[in-house]
């Protein structure tokens, strides 16, 4: 695995509708707060950064879960997520440029690891056992929009993650050959 380049960790507080506080290196970021509708469904979250614009974070329309967009304060769309089968656990991130994944960890450990098309693995959260608190570690730049994004998203999935996830495929063009010695 390769080294982290940064890392962030959460604090959550609450039941029900729960405040997630994001840590970096030099304090804490911002509060991601996720709410629920009257039958348990997550239906948005707010970002409220320490400096910076606030995020919404809702749920959009459709029958398929974790269909959610992601939305500056003026309202100008930052990207959006589909989870194309009922059963599979694989979540498309689009952020207009390309779509990445949000796909289980390989071992039997809950957490979910961020996958760009061309070099793989970015980010990974690995929640703790009671999900009080959470580690994000970052190995590849990644805007911290996209991050949050797919912390939202695994927070919710967290029993779905401890299933093994399957190996993740590189497109063509940048599947490294073997080389002959």
């Amino acid at each position: 695995m390769p080294q982290a380049i940064a890392s962030y960790t959460t604090r959550v507080s609450g039941l029900w509708s729960t405040r997630h506080e994001i840590s970096g290196e030099n304090g804490r970021i911002g509060v991601l707060t996720i709410e629920r509708n009257g039958k348990g469904m997550v239906v948005r979250g707010t970002y409220a950064p320490e400096k910076g614009e606030k995020l919404v974070l809702r749920r959009d329309p459709g029958l398929l879960r974790s269909q959610f967009s992601l939305w500056t304060e003026g309202r100008e769309w930052l990207g959006s997520s589909l989870r194309w089968s009922f059963v599979g656990r694989e979540i498309v991130l689009s952020t207009g440029a390309k779509p990445y994944r949000l796909l289980p960890l390989p071992n039997f450990r809950a957490g979910w690891r961020l996958v760009a098309p061309k070099t793989g693995e970015m980010a990974r959260i690995l929640p703790s056992f009671l999900r009080r608190r959470s580690r994000i570690e970052v190995f590849r730049r990644v805007d911290f929009e996209l991050l949050l994004f797919a912390y939202f998203l695994g927070w919710q999935l967290h029993l779905e993650s401890v299933w093994p996830g399957r190996a993740v495929e590189l497109e063509p063009e940048n599947v490294p050959t073997p080389s002959k010695a």
